[in-house]
């Protein structure tokens, strides 16, 4: 507390010299003048003391034969005399204060959490829709209200947050891929499901959990058609069709078909060599704007342009619509190369392998393959010929119409006709 009343009054630390620094040290006692961190370095000592106690020194300084000088001043008499000479950095400072107190009146950053089957730009977008985006105010938000049109809005949102932490707006889910079942462990479906074929090919395996199967194992089938239907038929006694019951088709189908891939390479080829030139400028930006400090035009023939800008972060949540950064410029040259015979059998070792692991990652196995390179001067061809197998089926909406049932007591009010 002593230190900050000592701050706003003002102090000063002193140098003093001469022949009887201990007699004005006792004559400062006897007089109520306040001295601290005295410290004597032999030929002169040093000592903190206030503006008040400085001016009422110099009869002493006199008495004692001693002498006195200013080798430091501290507090707010001194700070506010040095501002008033620096009119523009206090205007400055205050254009600074006023701009960071209206700007965080606003959200400048969203932040999703917790989402892994709606992506970022699905619910960017549902955001945009409900009037939520970026430089928005922030007495425009109705939390609660966001947080309940999420989960009404999306059956795989169970649980939201949304929250404001500076200028930052942080909305956290949790998704639930898990399907609704009935009692009756069956998936809940009112309508029913097909499933269908999304190629065509032959049927080398099925196993039916539920549905009704229009397919066997070896059928010829082509993309559309129906594999297991979800409409199960209930039968009257006639073995007629008394009414269906809707289900959500289940089984594992897979699908042979055949297909063939080519793949051209050239042996000469063209590669960028940047020649070391470069010019970068500062990049400044607001909000959507922004503006590049380069002056003239670009020197470059061929050139690459690169940015790296960053946003003015002031708390760890607290955000301004400012960005900066630097704009580079990269002159580069065009040269042309050749392929070595080494190198060309790892390009088309390369293409290959990428071919395989596309396929894989559709979920598609290869059976059976035959794959041949050919080389001419100017390039290489690879050409694949393949079987392939894969579950290649989707769920869609039954095809099926349901039966409108007729009851006993309609069919016995009808008249009996005479032979």
């Amino acid at each position: 507390m002593l230190h900050w009343i000592q701050y706003i009054r003002g102090y000063v630390t002193i140098r003093v010299w001469g022949y009887s620094t201990e007699r004005l040290l006792n004559l400062c006692g006897n007089h109520d003048i306040l001295v601290w961190d005295i410290a004597d370095h032999g030929d002169y000592t040093t000592m903190n003391i206030s503006v008040k106690g400085f001016f009422a020194l110099k009869p002493l300084l006199k008495k004692t034969g001693t002498r006195a000088s200013i080798l430091k001043k501290y507090g707010l008499p001194f700070f506010v005399s040095k501002m008033s000479r620096r009119k523009i950095f206090v205007l400055g400072l205050i254009g600074c204060m006023t701009f960071w107190i209206l700007t965080s009146g606003y959200i400048w950053n969203i932040k999703i959490e917790g989402n892994y089957v709606l992506t970022e730009d699905v619910l960017m977008d549902y955001l945009e829709e409900q009037g939520v985006h970026v430089s928005m105010k922030k007495n425009r938000l109705n939390i609660e209200e966001l947080e309940e049109h999420l989960r009404e809005d999306y059956d795989v949102i169970t649980w939201t947050s949304v929250q404001l932490e500076g200028t930052t707006l942080i909305i956290s889910i949790k998704e639930n891929e898990m399907p609704e079942y009935d009692q009756g462990g069956q998936q809940k479906n009112e309508k029913g499901m097909d499933l269908i074929a999304t190629r065509a090919g032959t049927v080398s395996y099925i196993i039916t959990r539920s549905g009704v199967p229009q397919v066997a194992l070896g059928d010829q089938v082509e993309k559309g058609d129906v594999l297991i239907s979800g409409a199960v038929p209930v039968y009257n006694e006639d073995t007629t069709v008394r009414k269906y019951q809707f289900v959500q088709s289940d089984a594992d189908i897979i699908l042979r078909y055949h297909e063939s891939v080519s793949v051209k390479r050239d042996i000469l080829y063209e590669e960028k060599q940047y020649t070391g030139r470069q010019k970068q400028t500062p990049l400044l930006g607001l909000r959507d704007k922004e503006w590049n400090f380069m002056l003239g035009r670009i020197p470059y023939d061929a050139y690459d342009v690169s940015e790296e800008k960053k946003q003015v972060q002031l708390l760890d949540h607290l955000y301004l619509p400012l960005f900066y950064g630097n704009r580079t410029v990269q002159e580069y040259e065009i040269i042309k190369k050749k392929h070595t015979e080494e190198e060309m059998k790892q390009i088309m070792q390369e293409e290959w392998s990428k071919i395989k692991s596309t396929l894989e990652e559709k979920g598609v196995q290869i059976t059976e393959k035959n794959v041949t390179i050919k080389k001419n001067e100017k390039n290489w061809v690879l050409n694949a010929r393949m079987q392939l197998e894969e579950s290649a089926v989707k769920l869609v909406s039954t095809r099926t119409e349901p039966i409108e049932e007729t009851t006993i007591e309609e069919t016995s009010d009808q008249e009996p006709t005479a032979e």
